[in-house]
C-alpha cells in the first residue's frame, strides 16, 4: 500500500488523555483541526479536558488569548467513547502507557476500523517504531511522532521512521508538525531517537563529577548553567524530571546499547531512586524542596584585592571565542600584536601565570611540562554574557598565583568558581561528549547533522547545537579532549567516534547550517 502524498488531514484522533495526549489534542485543535479524543478511562479523560479548559481560560484572563478563539479551540475537541468512533480520522496519534503489547493491540484493532489511507503515529519516547508496527498488515503507515512535554509549549517533534515506514507518511507528518507551529526533525527508530540519546552525557558528566567529589550540587550546576550557558544545571534538571524517570531512561539506553560505558548508569542516582528521593515531586533529590528551607548556594571564590597592576599577554587562537575577545576589548585588553597561532589553544599570561582553555589534561601536568604556574578555564557558550567563569589550578601553583588568576576574571566582572584540578573541567568534557554522541547519530545515518542540532536546541534548549559547537571549537580540539580523557580514565567511555577522527584529519566535512 502506498499512502497518497496529497492526503488531506482535517480530523485527528488522539488515543490517551494523559498529560501528553491532552497536550497533543490542544496543539491539533489550536491549528484548526477537528480532534477526536479517546481514553479507556473516561474519568481521566473528562478531568484532563476540564484542566485544559481551566488553563486556557486563565490565559484569557491574563490577556494572552481571546475568549472566542479559546471557545472555538475547546469545541474542536470531541470525546470518543470507543475506538470505532475514530474511523473517520485521517491520522491517529497514540499516547498511552509505554508498553509494547498495548500499543500493538491498539494499532492492530485500528487497522480494522480506519481507512487504508489513515496514518498511524505513536508518541512513544522509548519503544521501537519497527516493533510497534511489525504485526500490522500495512506497517508502512505507522511512524513515530514524539512530542515533548508540555506539548503546547515545546517546539520540537521527532518524526521517527521505522524500518518499513513509507516516505509519504514521513512527509505528511513533517508538513503537519509545521502546521502545528512546531520544528520537525526526522530520525530512524533507534534507542533514544535523537534527544534522549544525545542528552545522556549532559547528565552523566556532572554525575561523575559529583561522585568524584569535585563540587557540591549547587556548585556543579552553577558551573554548567551560569558559566557554561545552559538553561539549567543537570542536577536541578534531573530533580525536575524525576530521578525515577531519568534513571530509567539512562538504564534503558545502557541495556539497548549492549551496556556500552557511554551510557553507564550512576550509583548515586540509583540510591536516590531507591530512597524515593525523586526530586521536586517527592520534595527531595539533590536539593531539598521545603518552602521554609533556602536552597544551597554555589561555592564562589572570595573577592581578591589586586596589590599590583596586572600585565596581560594574549596567545593562541582567539577567533573561536569572539565574545571573549569582546570582553577583553571592553576591559582594555587588545589582541593586536599578539601571537595568534591558529593551531594553539586560547591562552592568557597574567603576570607569570598561564591561563589556558581546559583541554582534557590536568593543569598540574601542564605546569610540570612548562615549568610555570598554570590555571585552566572552562568552556562557555558565551563568555561575554556569562556571569561566572570556572577555573582549576595546578598543584604546583602558589596561593598568590591562583589569586592572580581569580582576580583577573573578577576584574572582568565575573564570579569565579574554583574546582579541584579536574581534566576538561565540566562544560568542556560535557560538550565534547555531546559532540561525540551527535556525530555517532550522523555517522550511522540516524539523522542529519542539521536535524540533530535542531533537536538539541529546540528539544532541550541547549545554547548551541552540539555539532555547531564542535565546529566552532575545531574538531581537532574536540578529538584531543576525548583522547586525553580516555588516557586519564583508561576506559572506553570517552573513545572518539570514527567520524570525529575523520573530521579532525580533514578527510570529511559536515553539511549543516548553524542555528540562529
Amino acid at each position: 500500500m502506498t499512502l497518497p502524498l496529497n492526503l488531506t488531514i482535517n480530523t485527528i484522533a488522539v488515543i490517551g488523555a494523559g498529560t501528553m495526549g491532552i497536550g497533543i489534542a490542544q496543539v491539533a485543535a489550536s491549528a484548526g483541526l477537528r480532534v477526536l479524543l479517546f481514553d479507556v478511562n473516561q474519568e481521566v479523560l473528562q478531568h484532563s479536558l476540564t484542566e485544559m479548559a481551566k488553563r486556557l481560560h486563565k490565559r484569557v484572563e491574563q490577556g494572552k488569548a481571546q475568549t472566542a478563539t479559546t471557545i472555538e479551540l475547546i469545541n474542536r475537541i470531541t470525546v470518543a467513547e470507543s475506538l470505532p468512533e475514530l474511523s473517520e480520522a485521517q491520522l491517529v496519534i497514540e499516547a498511552v502507557a509505554e508498553k509494547l503489547d498495548i500499543k500493538q493491540a491498539i494499532f492492530g484493532e485500528l487497522e480494522g476500523i480506519c481507512s487504508e489511507k489513515t496514518i498511524f503515529a505513536s508518541n512513544t519516547s522509548s519503544l521501537s517504531i519497527t516493533a510497534i508496527a511489525c504485526q500490522l498488515t500495512h506497517p508502512e503507515r505507522l511512524a513515530g511522532l514524539h512530542f515533548f512535554n508540555p506539548a503546547p509549549v515545546m517546539k520540537l517533534v521527532e518524526v521517527i521512521r521505522g524500518l518499513e515506514t513509507s516516505d509519504s507518511a514521513i512527509k505528511q507528518l513533517q508538513e503537519l508538525t509545521l502546521l502545528f507551529g512546531k520544528v520537525p526533525v526526522v530520525c530512524r527508530s533507534t534507542p533514544g531517537f535523537i534527544v534522549n540519546r544525545v542528552a545522556r552525557p549532559f547528565y552523566a558528566e556532572t554525575l561523575r563529577a559529583l561522585e568524584e567529589q569535585v563540587g557540591t550540587p549547587a556548585t556543579l550546576d552553577c558551573a554548567i548553567r551560569d558559566a557554561g550557558g545552559f538553561a539549567m544545571g543537570p542536577l536541578q534538571l534531573m530533580d525536575l524530571i524525576g530521578h525515577d524517570v531519568n534513571y530509567a531512561v539512562t538504564e534503558s539506553m545502557f541495556q539497548a546499547f549492549g551496556y556500552d560505558s557511554r551510557f553507564q548508569t550512576s550509583f548515586m542516582q540509583l540510591e536516590l531512586v531507591q530512597a524515593k528521593h525523586l526530586g521536586r515531586k517527592s520534595k527531595q533529590g539533590f536539593y531539598h524542596y521545603d518552602d521554609n528551607q533556602a536552597q544551597p548556594t554555589p561555592s564562589l571564590a572570595a573577592n581578591v584585592a589586586i596589590s599590583q597592576p596586572q600585565t596581560v599577554k594574549v596567545r593562541g587562537d582567539w577567533q573561536i571565542f569572539p565574545e571573549f575577545v569582546q570582553l577583553l576589548s571592553e576591559n582594555g585588553i587588545s589582541l593586536e600584536g599578539s601571537e595568534q597561532a591558529h593551531n594553539h589553544s586560547p591562552t592568557l599570561i597574567v603576570n607569570d601565570v598561564i591561563i589556558m582553555l581546559a583541554n582534557g589534561k590536568f593543569a598540574s601536568s601542564h605546569a610540570q611540562a612548562l615549568g610555570q604556574a598554570v590555571v585552566q578555564f572552562d568552556l562557555s557558550a558565551n563568555y561575554h554574557t556569562a556571569t561566572t567563569v570556572t577555573l582549576c589550578c595546578a598543584a604546583q601553583n602558589s596561593t598568590q598565583q591562583n589569586q592572580c588568576a581569580i582576580a583577573f576574571f573578577q576584574s572582568l566582572g565575573k564570579n569565579v568558581i574554583v574546582l579541584p584540578d579536574y581534566p576538561a573541567l565540566l562544560v568542556m568534557r560535557t560538550v565534547a561528549m555531546l559532540c561525540n554522541e551527535a556525530l555517532d547519530i550522523v555517522n550511522k545515518g540516524v539523522a542529519t547533522a542539521q536535524d540533530t542540532d535542531k533537536a538539541m536546541c529546540f528539544g532541550v534548549n541547549y545554547p548551541k547545537g552540539p555539532l555547531a559547537w564542535g565546529a566552532q571549537l575545531g574538531w581537532r580540539r574536540v578529538l584531543s579532549v576525548l583522547e586525553h580523557l580516555t588516557q586519564c580514565y583508561g576506559d572506553n567511555r570517552y573513545r572518539p567516534n570514527p567520524l570525529l577522527r575523520q573530521l579532525a584529519a580533514g578527510y570529511q566535512s559536515l553539511s549543516f547550517k548553524e542555528l540562529p
